[in-house]
């Protein structure tokens, strides 16, 4: 399937970025150590790590999704019957497609609403923008919600579809 292939690729694009930020992250927050210790703290520390914990969750999420990397806890549902397993499993991937399709319904507001009116988050000598987090929002949980609807549509049409690997 095509849009299983370019979801694919986007999902670990994303994913590599997010780790990428992570642990470009990790230096910026040594250095904030290491300057704090020194007495001369770097300001907006706080509103980057904040956001760009956010930024980097909705990175990932959609890799996670699809690469059924998810917390489940299936220890009951394992004892059922196949056909069962197969319904739960189907139930379960269409809400979770709802849960984040709500989520990125719920997000275009204020992501459109910081973007218009420039909402920055901070006081003091760094004001860190927050539209790129709201926006990842909205565009991770899209992806999320996608990524959960063709696992779903897999299962239902019993589509064969390649594992994904990184």
């Amino acid at each position: 399937m095509v849009l299983v292939r370019l979801s694919d690729r986007l999902t670990k694009f994303l994913m590599i970025l997010g780790a990428v930020w992570s642990f470009v992250l990790c230096f910026f927050i040594l250095a904030e150590i290491i300057t704090r210790a020194l007495n001369m703290p770097i300001s907006g520390t706080k509103e980057i790590v904040a956001n760009s914990v956010v930024m980097i969750v909705f990175l990932q999420i959609g890799y996670a999704v699809r690469s059924n990397s998810m917390l489940r806890a299936d220890f009951v549902v394992l004892a059922l019957p196949k056909p069962v397993q197969k319904a739960l499993l189907i139930f379960a991937l269409i809400l979770g497609a709802a849960l984040f399709f709500f989520l990125l319904k719920a997000g275009i507001k204020p992501a459109v609403r910081s973007l218009a009116n420039w909402e920055f988050d901070g006081e003091g000598s760094l004001h860190v923008p927050v539209w790129p987090a709201r926006w990842m929002i909205v565009f991770g949980a899209g992806l999320a919600g996608i990524n959960y609807t063709l696992l779903a549509l897999v299962e239902i049409f019993d589509l064969r579809v390649e594992q994904m690997e990184l």
